[in-house]
């Protein structure tokens, strides 16, 4: 077993793999591994915590990747919050892996180190705070008006970094400037992605009738769903497993590793986030929609294959399948 293993015998995949590189995803097990990474700078609710202290949450990342999609992954701290010295740790460790999730990394940072990690590996490269939340929202929406703690995102706006002066040019189609406030009157649906009880009952009721509201804070939402329900909001969903409708980026990360390896794809595209989405919401049917029961549970088996086949679909339609 030893000489199987290690010498003499090893050699032979390692020079299988020097004359083509192609073979390290069948004679390694880069065809399942996932690299899990963050720089410590944005931990959960917790802020920069640091490399060291973030650590914990990618191991658990790393088990849930396991458990929910058989996917192999391994959580790594970069000591470094400088884009380029973060980019080229990963890039110049990312022939070990057969993927890269980007973890808890603070913005607008983790936009730059995605954008030049997607130009340099060719291999998938997702940002789970980013994306994986983003799938697990998505529905078909007309006009969205971005809000930060300074206020509307709006052309013009000087405290705007250059992200959010991007996305403003794309959205708020009514150029309204102000605060949250102002953001919330008169509309369909709320989205949080933010801070712990910054809406109240009021200015829920200052939304169109029957409102939804997504408030995803954790531990602690933007407003408690009794509040929200006392306010008129008809749908409301949170991030935490006590309440209806749970939005988890649990139901997305697995399944879209899981689809994007057994093809093993070069890149997550948009067309294999959306095709996630439409898997995801496909499982409620319409006899089982409610109010409170538009998503399905965390631990719903039917999620994880659902979405792993189609995302490799779409895989295969966009010609990132190798």
């Amino acid at each position: 077993d030893l000489s199987l293993a290690y010498t003499p015998g090893v050699a032979q995949p390692c020079l299988e793999i020097q004359k083509d590189i192609n073979k390290s995803y069948e004679l390694t097990r880069r065809w399942n591994l996932c690299l899990v990474v963050t720089d410590g700078s944005a931990i959960l609710g917790l802020g920069n915590i640091g490399p060291e202290a973030g650590m914990p949450v990618m191991e658990g990342k790393c088990a849930l990747f396991k458990a929910f999609g058989d996917v192999d992954a391994f959580p790594l701290c970069i000591k470094s919050n400088d884009v380029d010295e973060i980019v080229n740790t990963i890039y110049l460790i990312s022939g070990s892996f057969g993927g890269i999730n980007l973890e808890d990394i603070s913005a607008p940072r983790c936009f730059e180190i995605e954008k030049k990690l997607k130009e340099k590996c060719d291999i998938p490269v997702f940002h789970d705070d980013q994306h994986g939340t983003a799938i697990v929202v998505a529905a078909g929406i007309g006009d969205v008006i971005l809000v930060d703690r300074n206020g509307i995102l709006a052309p013009g706006e000087e405290w705007m970094n250059p992200a959010q002066k991007e996305m403003a040019e794309i959205t708020n189609k009514e150029r309204l400037h102000g605060d949250l406030k102002t953001a919330m009157k008169g509309r369909d649906i709320f989205v949080g992605v933010s801070a712990p009880n910054i809406v109240t009952s009021e200015m829920v009721s200052t939304m169109a009738d029957d409102a939804i509201v997504f408030a995803m804070a954790n531990p602690t939402p933007e407003i408690m769903p009794d509040e929200a329900k006392k306010g008129g909001a008809k749908v409301v969903a949170t991030g935490r497993s006590d309440f209806p409708n749970q939005i988890n980026n649990v139901l997305v990360f697995p399944g879209v590793f899981r689809g994007a390896f057994d093809v093993r794809a070069s890149d997550i595209n948009e067309e294999m986030k959306i095709a996630a989405a439409k898997a995801i919401a496909e499982l409620i049917s319409d006899e089982e929609l409610s109010e409170d029961n538009i998503i399905p549970k965390a631990f719903d088996k039917r999620v994880g294959p659902a979405v792993a086949k189609a995302v490799a679909e779409a895989a295969r339609k966009t010609g990132v399948a190798r």
